[in-house]
């Protein structure tokens, strides 16, 4: 049984009296399902932040179905790249951190302050991160004080930087960021700011195999969420089955027409 001691932090507790709870493993990097690829960027009422199903164990397909974006408190998301099964631990570990910060401190964290407990955890994964298995965020949410989303970049060091429109991370993000500068707008509304992420995945899934395209044969989509002043929101499914067709419909178009 884990005795809380003073602190808000869960994690420093886990650290000191249950480190064998604290997300770790043994397996080879080789062996290990990787993630890719997450985009995320700002619009006029908060951020977008997307990722693609697929993750790869070397030239072959570990999962069609993985997600890789999740909603850490009401206001704020994250999207994992890297090793898979330790990316998730610590997406899940960071929504308890959170939470707990909440009920001990009777309020919620900065965006900021969130942002750096998150580099603090990846920066204690750097034994890990330098035998291969590494895990790269992106955190990006809804700042009340400032009334805008605002995006958060990391290294495997724990390095924190805050970008600024929109930014990629994966295998595939050279391409994804490609697709971002040609079509992000600072006045867009959500449903365009749907519809450049998704488009910006499907350019990545276009030059990188270990990308994930929308799936229409298996009615597979993009993990989606929207976080505004209202909070975070999971775009819902057969929205982004329209996005992706309409997609799908226009390059099909230009085809015939070339």
């Amino acid at each position: 049984m884990i005795e809380l001691g003073p602190g808000p932090s869960f994690l420093e507790h886990l650290n000191r009296d249950r480190p064998d709870l604290l997300p770790h493993t043994s397996a080879p990097a080789a062996g290990v399902p990787h993630a890719t690829t997450i985009v995320a960027l700002s619009y006029a009422e908060g951020i977008v932040m997307a990722g693609d199903r697929r993750a790869t164990m070397g030239n072959v397909i570990a999962s069609r179905h993985i997600e890789k974006v999740f909603e850490t408190d009401r206001f704020s998301v994250v999207g994992i790249a890297g090793a898979a099964g330790l990316a998730i631990d610590i997406a899940k570990l960071f929504r308890v951190e959170l939470e707990h910060y909440e009920k001990i401190e009777g309020t919620r964290l900065s965006l900021e302050g969130k942002a750096n407990r998150l580099a603090s955890m990846i920066r204690s994964n750097l034994a890990m991160a330098m035998q291969g298995m590494s895990v790269v965020p992106l955190f990006a949410g809804y700042d009340t004080a400032k009334g805008s989303g605002r995006l958060f970049s990391f290294d495997i060091t724990g390095g924190l930087y805050e970008e600024v429109e929109h930014h990629s991370i994966g295998s595939g993000s050279v391409f994804a960021r490609g697709a971002l500068k040609k079509l992000w707008q600072p006045s867009m509304d959500a449903v365009r700011a749907i519809r450049v992420a998704v488009e910006a995945l499907y350019d990545a899934a276009d030059d990188d195999s270990a990308t994930g395209g929308p799936d229409t044969v298996r009615k597979l989509w993009p993990v989606v969420y929207t976080v505004t002043a209202e909070g975070a929101t999971r775009v819902a499914e057969p929205v982004l089955a329209a996005v992706a067709q309409q997609i799908i419909d226009e390059r099909t178009s230009q085809g015939m027409e070339a």
